[in-house]
C-alpha cells in the first residue's frame, strides 16, 4: 500500500512537471513555426505574383493593379511571349546546355577530388584555396578574357563554349565539396581494394562512385539549376537567336520603347516553371543525398 501510494505520489508529482515542460516549449515551437511560414510566404510571393499577372489581361492589369486576383484567365501574354521568343527552341537549348554542364561539371569535380582527396597530390591545400578564390571572382571580370579565347578558338557563338565555361567554373565548387568527403574516406577500404588487384580507375568506379552517388546527384542537380539561371555569359557568347537560352529570351520583354508588365510576368512565369518542375522531380534525390551525406 505504501509503495502504491508512493508511486501515485511520484506520478502525480511528475505530471505537472511534464505539463510545465510542454508549456515551456509550446510557445517557442509555435514561434518557430510562424517564422517558417512567414519565410515560406516571403519566398513564394514572387512566384505567386508572376502567376497571377502572367494569366491576366492587360486591361485587367491596368484597371486593378498587379496585386489583384485576375477577373478571368487570359493566356494571350504567354502565347505572345512564346511566339516572339521561339520558346520551344530556347527551352531545348537550355535543357541541352544545363544537362551537359551537370554531367561534365560533376565528372570534372569527381576526377579533381579523386586526385586531391585520395591521390594526395602536392599542394592540394593551395589548389583548394585557388578554387575557392575562383568562386569569389565575379563573372563580369572574366567575361572579356573568356570572350577573347572563344573568338581565338573559333567557339564563339556556339553552345559548346558556354558548356565548357560553366563546366569548369562550377566544377570548382564540386571539387571542393567532394575533396572534403574523399579526404575523410577510410583508407583501409582503398588499401583492401588495391591488395585485391584493383586499379585506380576500378577503385574510383567500383568503390567510391557507389558510395558518392547520392552526393553526385545533388551536385549535378545544383549545376543544372545554376546553369539554367545564368544570364550574363549566355547573353555575351550566344549571339544567334537559334543558340540562345530561356534566361536570355526573358530579356526580350524589356527594351527602351517596350514596357509590358503582363508580358514580363508571363516571361518570368515561363522561365521559372521548368526549374520548379525539375526541382519537384528530383526533390527526393536532393533530400536523400543531403541525409546520406549527413549520416556519413
Amino acid at each position: 500500500m505504501a509503495d502504491a501510494v508512493l508511486d501515485i505520489g511520484v506520478n502525480v508529482g511528475a505530471k505537472p512537471v511534464a505539463v510545465h515542460a510542454r508549456r515551456k516549449h509550446g510557445p517557442a515551437r509555435w514561434l518557430v513555426l510562424a517564422l517558417l511560414v512567414a519565410a515560406m510566404a516571403f519566398t513564394l510571393f514572387p512566384f505567386l505574383l508572376a502567376l497571377i499577372n502572367g494569366i491576366k489581361s492587360s486591361i485587367d492589369y491596368a484597371a486593378n493593379g498587379p496585386l489583384s486576383i485576375p477577373t478571368s484567365i487570359d493566356f494571350s501574354a504567354i502565347a505572345k511571349f512564346w511566339g516572339i521568343s521561339d520558346f520551344t527552341l530556347k527551352l531545348v537549348n537550355s535543357v541541352l546546355i544545363s544537362g551537359a554542364v551537370a554531367v561534365f561539371g560533376t565528372t570534372i569535380s569527381l576526377l579533381n577530388a579523386y586526385a586531391i582527396g585520395v591521390g594526395k597530390v602536392r599542394g592540394s591545400r593551395v589548389i583548394l584555396v585557388v578554387l575557392l578564390l575562383g568562386l569569389m571572382i565575379p563573372q563580369e571580370s572574366i567575361v572579356y578574357p573568356l570572350y577573347f579565347m572563344a573568338k581565338s578558338s573559333g567557339l564563339y557563338d556556339t553552345q559548346l563554349s558556354v558548356i565548357i565555361i560553366f563546366s569548369v567554373l562550377q566544377s570548382a565548387f564540386g571539387t571542393y565539396l567532394l575533396s572534403s568527403v574523399l579526404g575523410s574516406f577510410p583508407r583501409e577500404i582503398l588499401e583492401a581494394a588495391e591488395i585485391d588487384g584493383a586499379t585506380r580507375w576500378q577503385v574510383l568506379w567500383y568503390v567510391l562512385v557507389p558510395v558518392l552517388r547520392p552526393t553526385l546527384m545533388v551536385i549535378a542537380t545544383f549545376f543544372f539549376i545554376w546553369t539554367w539561371n545564368e544570364f550574363l555569359i549566355p547573353l555575351v557568347f550566344l549571339v544567334s537567336n537559334s543558340h540562345q537560352t530561356v534566361s536570355v529570351a526573358m530579356g526580350l520583354t524589356r527594351g527602351q520603347n517596350l514596357a509590358d508588365p503582363v508580358l514580363q510576368a508571363a516571361a518570368s512565369l515561363m522561365g521559372i516553371t521548368p526549374t520548379v518542375i525539375f526541382f519537384l522531380i528530383f526533390q527526393r534525390t536532393l533530400t536523400r543525398g543531403v541525409v546520406v551525406g549527413a549520416v556519413k
